[in-house]
């Protein structure tokens, strides 16, 4: 899901303002079919007499100073009005937003839940049966079918989620309540509402059909209002660009945005598993030095397979995803292209390994620490306000460890000469950091 996220607690307050009372949420739950259906004496539901879920004033006044915006962006008074006026904001958001496995979850966990025997399995079946869609988008656009496959397993598994009602909300109501509750990223949702209206005022969806994800994705590869608009493709030759019904627009679109967006290179790879030799830098594996296959060989980086590498003058990056006791990789560009589509390298790793697997490829050599204990949240945030202490920027304590704040944490070995300085956030470090 090309996406942004947000997270900011500074939103409890409109949150708390947005929250429906009981009444309202019962209401909810039996029209969503959540709640219990008692009956009444006409032979219907209790559900159906019941009022409607409403939105707050604040909510209201906002939805009117939001209209002209719409309107400047080319969206109809009869469009916005017919959208708008009656949508009551899905709150719901600003819990799911709190929760997402790509920073809560091991990255063991994550990678091998996605990569596992039932996406492999379904993966090569959307392989074969899809096959000539597969040609026309690799001729095309020159993207790997496989990661294009991996890539739309995880994002519906292989499209049975598109429509499944249990996994999709209607995406105005969300988008509006983000637009209007989260600040901060507020004009990140007030932009993919403006599209999501766009696309209502075009006539290509109406607003009971756009149904996806709490922040806004939709269809076989959850794609975002402005990646419909921008990147869509009628590769079906019907007559629209559509992301739901056939996978081939929406396929075909997120090729197209993996090559503009994420500069795709035709005919590489996304990158190799590696070891090193004793004498390797660790302080080099920061998953930011760039230097040439070529230039990494000569520093003592190898191929964990024992295969050579296909081109010494590609350029990529070392990464420690799991620190120095775990499988280690070199990253081509093609790795950042996927990561284009959602900014976590946990959610791009997963998708170029299934479709290693998917492709015939096996587990990786070095197996993963699973005996590892990771950190908590409070430890997590320990870390980075102890590191943040000693001048080494984490971006914040909010005890999601990424990648800022494992260069920070390298940094900081390095500084102490700690090796291997691997980046790696394990309660070993965190020990060594309380002891100064």
């Amino acid at each position: 899901m090309p996406t942004s996220r947000s997270n900011d607690p500074t939103a409890a307050a409109l949150r708390g303002a947005l929250a429906p009372t009981r009444r309202a949420l019962l209401v909810g739950l039996a029209a969503s079919g959540l709640g219990a259906c008692a009956s009444n004496p006409l032979g219907g539901s209790l559900a159906a007499a019941q009022e409607k879920p409403v939105a707050s004033p604040e909510f209201r006044a906002w939805v009117a100073t939001f209209r002209p915006r719409a309107l400047a962006r080319g969206v109809s008074a009869d469009t916005y009005d017919r959208v708008m006026g009656d949508v009551v904001p899905d709150t719901a958001v600003y819990e799911f937003d709190k929760s997402q496995p790509e920073v809560q979850q091991p990255i063991w966990r994550y990678v091998d839940k996605r990569a596992g025997d039932y996406n492999v399995a379904t993966g090569k079946k959307r392989i074969q049966e899809y096959a000539p869609l597969w040609d026309r988008i690799e001729e095309r656009y020159g993207v790997d079918r496989y990661v294009l496959c991996a890539l739309w397993g995880l994002e519906t598994s292989f499209g049975d989620l598109v429509v499944t009602p249990k996994y999709n909300r209607p995406v105005v109501p969300c988008l509006a309540a983000l637009a209007f509750g989260e600040p901060r990223r507020r004009a990140y949702w007030e932009a993919e509402l403006l599209n999501a209206l766009v696309i209502v005022d075009r006539g290509w969806a109406q607003p009971s059909e756009m149904i996806g994800s709490w922040a806004g994705a939709m269809g076989h590869t959850q794609w975002m209002p402005e990646v419909w608009l921008a990147m869509g493709v009628d590769f079906d030759g019907d007559g629209r660009i559509n992301p739901f019904g056939k996978p081939d627009d929406a396929l075909a679109g997120t090729a197209r945005y993996l090559v503009e967006r994420g500069h795709w290179r035709r005919g590489e790879a996304w990158g190799y598993e590696v070891s090193f030799d004793p004498a390797f830098d660790w302080g080099d594996a920061d998953a930011k030095t760039r230097r040439t296959v070529g230039q990494w060989i000569a520093r003592g980086v190898r191929r964990a397979d024992g295969q050579p590498f296909p081109d010494p003058d590609s350029v990529a990056r070392i990464w420690l995803p799991a620190g120095s006791n775990g499988p280690a990789f070199a990253l081509l560009q093609n790795f950042w292209a996927v990561r284009s589509y959602n900014p976590s390298s946990k959610y791009a790793l997963a998708i170029c390994h299934l479709a290693d697997k998917i492709r015939g490829g096996g587990v990786f050599v070095r197996p993963w620490p699973v005996d590892e204990k990771p950190l908590s949240l409070p430890e997590a945030q320990e870390l980075q306000q102890r590191l943040t202490a000693l001048g080494f920027d984490t971006g914040g304590a909010d005890g999601r460890v990424g990648e800022k704040t494992q260069q920070a944490l390298q940094a900081w070995q390095r500084s102490v000469g700690m090796r291997p300085a691997d980046g790696y956030p394990s309660d070993k470090v965190l020990e060594r950091l309380r002891g100064g």
